[in-house]
């Protein structure tokens, strides 16, 4: 959500940013929509306070026993009620066009965003591991996570289709204990070691905590809802980031740095055709996410803090990957700046996403009503909002199956993922 007064004010850097995404305009149509609004409630003022100087009046008239005077003012002042509802529909009602408008536009970059159109802009930052060091990279025609998962015995998409459709999977023995050691090592990670307060939070939601986030109304097609009105979260950054909406949380309480390992639910509506197969594009995964709410001042640095939380993920399992910087026209609705983490899948020979880590800026909080307050100070500030995979699970599995398999089809289990695996250090083989 933007300030409309920013706009205003400066309407240069929104519409070079809208442009970019095709939304040429909308920066004249805000201004247009915002001058109508003001211009509605000034005429609403001016009527209430036409009426209320005629309503005094018709008592000093009455007080006089002049009651021509008295009648020609009440004639007023049923004119005036008259206006003034006019005037208060006018304004009800442009001032939800303009909202409305506000609602559907996207962030703007930050300035050390590289422009672009699409994935073809973004910039590489930093690369790290050796594909050819890990097990997959002897082999001439490494196997993809599918084929390994049938052999294994520990993937079928053929029985989550009979009871779910397309885009589901059913994981079974060591291949589904594996997926949770994923999970549970993340977790551990972020809260052990980098600093984040665990949070099991709610599936369901409400419209105001989508709409917050960004997700409502734009890209309701790409959710979930149910026949109560509740919404199933396609992010655990739903549920974190709106802990704080409506709130007024102190300055020395920031950084808030929250985490959650939950499923996530999406309709991929947007993503007919692509990546059918296998588990790289699912309607429901596990994901560890990674949730900031910081001062403007700290969100800069908190960012890059990120980023290296979800980088590390990728070590500690010895993951080869990348780390991208999006261009303008490659980020999401509601980032202002965001770096991808690439993994590399031998069986496609190519870096693929697993986490998306973004910098908001105060654009959610707005839409939250998310402030802080420093001491001393009379009115609260917006917060920045960040969030993170730390990392997607499902994806990650993909990526130790192919990146560890061995010429037999076994896959050697990272090794810390051992303890979370009861010692078993192979699947498919001899522990």
């Amino acid at each position: 959500m933007h300030d409309i007064k920013a706009i205003r004010d400066n309407p240069e850097p929104f519409e070079r940013a809208w442009s970019a995404k095709g939304l040429s305009g909308k920066t004249v149509e805000a201004i247009k929509l915002d001058a109508q609004l003001r211009a509605a409630q000034t005429a609403l003022q001016d009527a209430q306070a036409k009426r209320n100087d005629a309503s005094k009046r018709i008592g000093m008239a009455k007080a006089q026993k002049d009651e021509v005077s008295a009648q020609a003012l009440m004639a007023e002042v049923e004119t005036l009620k008259t206006l003034m509802a006019e005037a208060s529909e006018l304004e009800a009602k442009l001032g939800g066009e303009l909202r409305d408008l506000l609602a559907g536009l996207p962030n703007i970059p930050a300035p050390d965003v590289p422009p672009g159109e699409d994935e073809a802009g973004n910039i590489e930052v930093r690369r790290w591991g050796d594909p050819a060091a890990l097990p997959a990279g002897r082999l001439n025609k490494p196997k993809d996570h599918v084929d390994l998962g049938a052999a294994l015995g520990g993937m079928d998409f053929e029985a989550a289709a009979r009871m779910s459709g397309a885009r589901f999977v059913m994981l079974k023995g060591q291949v589904a204990r594996l997926e949770r050691a994923l999970g549970q090592f993340m977790l551990d990670l972020q809260t052990t070691q980098h600093g984040y307060l665990e949070v099991s939070p709610p599936l369901l939601v409400k419209d105001e905590a989508l709409f917050g986030t960004g997700q409502l109304p734009k890209f309701a097609d790409d959710l979930f809802h149910t026949t109560a009105g509740h919404w199933l979260i396609p992010t655990a950054e739903v549920s974190l980031t709106n802990i704080v909406r409506e709130q007024i949380t102190a300055e020395e309480e920031l950084p808030l740095r929250l985490t959650a390992l939950t499923p996530s639910f999406r309709s991929e509506a947007g993503a007919s055709g692509r990546d059918t197969r296998g588990m790289i594009r699912q309607h429901q995964f596990y994901k560890v996410e990674l949730v900031s709410i910081t001062t403007p001042d700290q969100s800069e640095a908190e960012h890059e803090r990120m980023v290296g939380c979800a980088e590390a993920v990728l070590k500690a399992l010895n993951l080869p990957f990348r780390t991208m910087l999006l261009c303008a026209g490659d980020m999401g609705f509601g980032a202002r700046k965001t770096y991808d983490l690439e993994v590399w899948l031998p069986s496609q020979a190519t870096y693929r996403e697993i986490s998306s880590c973004s910098n908001c800026g105060d654009f959610q909080a707005r839409r939250m009503d998310a402030r802080f307050k420093a001491a001393g100070e009379k009115g609260g500030r917006y917060v920045h909002t960040l969030n993170g995979s730390g990392l997607a699970v499902g994806r990650t599995l993909v990526a130790v199956l192919e990146n560890y398999q061995d010429e037999t089809g076994r896959i050697t289990v990272p090794e810390v993922l051992v303890p979370y695996m009861g010692g078993v250090t192979h699947i498919g083989g001899a522990t």
